[in-house]
């Protein structure tokens, strides 16, 4: 559905998309991750056909990025562009109407986009009145009024409570099982996990590393993260290398990657002579593989 080629972008001497190389493929979800300046919104206007890039190219649906392949694709920007004195039919109106679409049809696609994020109750609401995850819904529901293949999702759920966040992810995923495919960034690493297919994680304005969340999480080379609080840190570290243990500092958290999972006793037993105050295990997360190929594992 949408295929990034060898894409490079430069501001002056600031190299921000480089040699970038992406595919999406139809029907699923993939997350895009990334540190604040990583290029996420240099390649989300370039997809977009908002900024020109300096080499590459951007297939969306087997055709180049043009005016004619942008009807494919819908734009959920992370500063919602609902006009707050227009009622949300308004709203989806005006950018039907943007679009091109009239009469029946856009009736019909308005009803359709409403029903879609659960709006319909509110339709002759002004805008200004509505919730923040109301008002996140009635953004995407813009970015769907021309039914469009491909949705890009620019953080959907930054600035929201966490009932508001879930209720956007079950709008996600519902738009997924309706058949959309979407590009989704976000700072949330749990949401990535929960809701994508496909997860690429972006560095030096490139995909440095990219795959499901197994694939991912494959990447810990262990089966269990075990931290252990203790005022002895040096020693515990000390008899972990004798016994080829690796650890990782994760959040300033010291984790022991284990090769199997072990219960509270053996870990007691294996680390005996170190007075522990406290053992927590835990599951590898995407957290874990974001901080490790960051280089903020160690």
């Amino acid at each position: 559905m949408l295929e990034v080629i060898n894409l490079n972008k430069k501001y002056g001497e600031n190299v921000v998309i480089n040699n970038l190389n992406l595919k999406v493929n139809r029907g699923e979800i993939y997350g895009l991750i990334g540190h604040n300046g990583a290029g996420k919104t240099t390649l989300i206007n370039i997809i977009s056909g908002l900024l020109d890039c300096d080499s590459g190219l951007v297939l969306i649906n087997d055709r180049k990025v043009s005016q004619k392949a942008k009807y494919l694709l819908g734009v959920a920007p992370q500063e919602n562009i609902i006009y707050e004195y227009l009622t949300c039919w308004q709203n989806l109106a005006f950018f039907g109407a943007l679009y091109g679409i009239k009469g029946r049809y856009l009736t019909t696609s308005i009803r359709r986009c409403l029903q879609i994020v659960s709006l319909w109750e509110v339709r002759d609401k002004l805008a200004r009145f509505l919730s923040g995850g109301m008002q996140k819904r009635l953004n995407i529901a813009i970015a769907l009024i021309h039914n469009p293949l491909l949705l890009i999702l620019d953080e959907p759920t930054t600035g929201l409570d966490v009932s508001s966040r879930y209720e956007i992810w079950q709008l996600i995923l519902g738009l997924k099982q309706q058949g959309v495919t979407i590009l989704l960034t976000t700072h949330f690493l749990d949401e990535a996990e929960k809701l994508c297919d496909c997860v690429g994680i972006l560095k030096g304005g490139k995909i440095v590393k990219q795959g499901s969340i197994p694939q991912l999480k494959s990447l810990i080379p262990a089966k269990e993260l075990i931290h252990i609080q203790t005022d002895d840190e040096d020693q515990l570290i000390a008899l972990a290398k004798q016994m080829g243990i690796p650890y990782r500092y994760y959040q300033g958290d010291l984790f022991f990657l284990m090769e199997r999972e072990w219960d509270i006793r053996e870990i007691i037993t294996l680390f005996r002579g170190i007075n522990i105050r406290g053992i927590t295990k835990k599951d590898i997360s995407l957290e874990h593989v974001y901080l490790e190929i960051m280089g903020e594992g160690n």
